[in-house]
């Protein structure tokens, strides 16, 4: 069911996550449905080894510390994303870091092991409401918006994971089922607190810098100015699109889990065009469109 990109619950030893393939940005975007998520936060990598992790993040010396003294475990790792890593930009909300985990769960694992690729994987419950700890919870939630869920019976831990960045000196983004105490006498050091910026969080837990590209989004055109690059969606065509230097549609048939799917990679790709502006047309605010435009707004102010 993962590897043809479906969402499917399963139990770690902090809550049940609601899992999808990490490298398949239509996927993501389908537990961006179902989660009903108003933002495109940064979502957790889940891999089944150390190993695994190390192909999908750069792992400085305080990194691989704590990756080898707590994982398996329920700690995640906020690294920078390596070269050629498969994490999509969707499940990294355009971040060029990247969150990781390796559970400990044997159910967790064995599925990692299976599917052989990352599987990002938020909490299995709507946003905004209480995190899973047993599979009747994740169906009282999402019965009927997932493919299934792994029965584990209920989770040890039940508090979801310690965040740590590891992006420069180590910094905790969210306690956890990790206490600071243990990860500091692991390093030698204190960990710096979370930094609070503006913008849209690295990390679950965490709020700083989205990216944002370099050209100035103007959003809910009714027209285009010549040399616009424009970022289209549905049927929609303003006036001057012929002047623009150059156009991407999200999703042509008006689907909003697919338009989720394209738009930081469309954004990159516009960005690239070398245009001085994007011209964004008008997008639903309803299901996944409330979340699309909650980033474009973003990206208009700035960050």
């Amino acid at each position: 069911m993962l590897r043809r990109g479906g969402l499917v619950a399963f139990p770690t030893e902090t809550v049940y996550g609601l899992g999808a393939d990490a490298t398949r940005a239509e996927a993501v975007a389908r537990i961006y449905a179902a989660k009903e998520r108003p933002r495109f936060n940064p979502l957790i990598a889940h891999v089944a080894s150390v190993d695994a992790a190390r192909r999908e993040g750069v792992f400085d010396e305080s990194a691989l510390t704590l990756a080898t003294r707590f994982w398996p475990g329920p700690l995640t790792l906020v690294v920078p994303g390596a070269s050629g890593a498969s994490v999509c930009d969707l499940a990294r909300a355009g971040l060029d870091s990247v969150a990781l985990r390796v559970p400990a769960h044997p159910l967790a694992h064995a599925l990692l092991e299976r599917v052989g690729r990352p599987v990002a994987a938020p909490s299995a419950n709507r946003s905004g409401r209480v995190s899973p700890t047993t599979a009747a919870h994740v169906l009282t939630d999402l019965e009927g918006r997932i493919d299934a869920v792994l029965d584990g019976g209920p989770t040890a831990v039940g508090l979801e994971s310690t965040i740590v960045a590891c992006l420069g000196e180590p910094r905790l983004l969210r306690p956890g089922g990790v206490p600071r105490e243990a990860l500091e006498a692991a390093l030698g050091r204190k960990l710096l607190g979370a930094a609070r910026e503006t913008g849209a969080p690295r990390a679950p837990g965490m709020l700083a810098s989205h990216y944002a590209p370099r050209a100035k989004a103007r959003l809910d055109i009714d027209r285009v100015v010549p040399g616009d690059a424009v970022l289209l969606f549905g049927a929609f065509e303003p006036p001057g699109l012929a002047a623009a230097q150059a156009v991407l549609n999200l999703s042509q048939s008006g689907d909003l889990t697919e338009a989720a799917a394209h738009l930081f990679g469309h954004l990159r790709t516009l960005d690239a065009s070398g245009a001085e502006s994007i011209a964004v047309a008008p997008i639903p605010e309803h299901g996944l469109g409330e979340a699309i435009n909650d980033r474009l707004r973003r990206a208009a102010a700035g960050g």
